[in-house]
């Protein structure tokens, strides 16, 4: 049994409650047994907190293949994925969602923060009664596009929101700089704090983002200047560029942050944010390595996230642990209550504690301990119920 915020033990047991809680935990015959509870053992095996994907992109699962859809530099391969997603069908979208939400459940991931435009896996996940964060993305290069922009988003939360539940729910996601004019920003920042809605970024995540933003110079300013649209230099790095613009509030996701110095990460520490870490991705598209131990030593909320199966061939979270250079028991924590943090859930998930929601898995003896275990748990649970099982006894 690893509760995570406490020690390990042996012979451990969780005990679960009609509204999806943990009620009890402990050693095994220190924990109720109720006649009307259903019992499931595992002798072999090891009880963790269900894993947490800080960042995924489920709704392109169907474009699976990592290398398959692979560019020579990135601003094409942004180009080729955009117009994969121009030829896919709603159903198709949906479909897509619901393949790669039942695959992270296979890997004892209980809990998504999702990134997306098409609002599939929103759908998927209430449909199927997962856990997550869906950030609804908002695209418009082009400051005259960005009333279209807005009026898009806003019709999308509209609709979105009915589908929120207890543990699902809505965000909203300006995707990059090279592709968010400074006045789309801004206006979604504002309409995320009147809505209360998290907001999830991806930022610093190439040097070509980097040289578009600091001296409106690289491939993205080249490719912004070819459809007419006008830009300048902002003499700032990427981070401080979406501080002055009011995006990075108290809780912003801010996703790869890979090009970044000690002061971005001193300012993403001074308002609050945390940030999503795609080691595997970052070096798919050889963006280079976070510095993860300046926001480790800052105490800025960090958590792990596989990105799109497009882009690294699969979600397994172990694998982008190992990349990260974690291993053990800080691997577990990485993918555990550190991604709760991340997403401002660990009151809710993350851990095993009385009262928390029942999100769990179960791994083969010694998995979580192991730099590269299987993938395939033998048991996931999301708020009590069971939405992947493959053993017991």
């Amino acid at each position: 049994m690893h509760p995570v915020t406490a020690p390990s033990f042996e012979d451990g047991a969780v005990l679960t409650d009609a509204a999806g809680r943990i009620s009890a935990i402990g050693r095994n015959a220190e924990v109720p047994a109720p006649r009307a509870v259903r019992a499931l053992h595992f002798p072999d095996a090891e009880l963790t907190p269900g894993l947490v994907n800080c960042h995924t992109h489920l709704e392109l699962t169907h474009l699976g293949g990592g290398a398959q859809h692979a560019e020579p530099e990135f601003v094409q391969w942004i180009r080729r994925i955009r117009e994969l997603k121009e030829t896919t069908s709603a159903e198709a979208f949906y479909e897509a969602a619901v393949a790669g939400i039942r695959d992270c459940w296979t890997r004892g991931v209980t809990c998504i923060a999702e990134t997306g435009s098409t609002g599939a896996v929103m759908r998927a996940l209430h449909d199927l009664g997962g856990r997550g964060i869906v950030y609804q993305e908002v695209f418009g290069p082009d400051p005259a596009a960005g009333p279209v922009s807005m009026f898009q988003l806003k019709t999308a939360v509209g609709w979105l929101r009915t589908l929120e539940t207890a543990q699902l729910r809505l965000g909203a996601s300006p995707h990059a700089p090279y592709t968010v004019s400074p006045s789309l920003y801004q206006a979604v920042a504002e309409f995320a704090r009147q809505e209360n809605l998290p907001i999830a970024v991806h930022v610093a995540e190439s040097r070509e983002e980097t040289a578009l933003i600091q001296n409106a110079e690289g491939p993205f300013a080249d490719a912004l200047r070819a459809r007419g649209i006008s830009i300048e230099p902002r003499h700032a790095s990427p981070v401080a560029y979406l501080m002055g613009l009011g995006v990075l509030q108290r809780g912003a996701l801010c996703i790869h942050c890979v090009q970044v110095s000690p002061a971005d990460v001193e300012l993403l520490r001074e308002v609050g944010a945390t940030v999503a870490h795609c080691p595997r991705s970052n070096s798919a598209h050889r963006h280079g390595r976070m510095p993860l131990e300046l926001f480790r030593k800052a105490g800025v909320p960090l958590g792990i996230g596989t990105d799109s199966v497009v882009s690294v061939g699969d979600l397994d979270l172990w694998a982008e642990a190992e990349a990260a250079g974690l291993a053990g028991e800080d691997a577990l924590r990485a993918l555990t209550i550190e991604g709760a943090r991340a997403l401002s859930w660990e009151s809710e998930i993350g851990s095993l504690e009385m009262g928390k929601a029942a999100d769990l898995a179960v791994f083969s003896l010694a998995a979580p301990r192991r730099p590269s275990p299987p993938p395939a748990a033998q048991l996931t649970v999301v708020s009590g119920r069971i939405v992947h099982q493959i053993s017991a006894t």
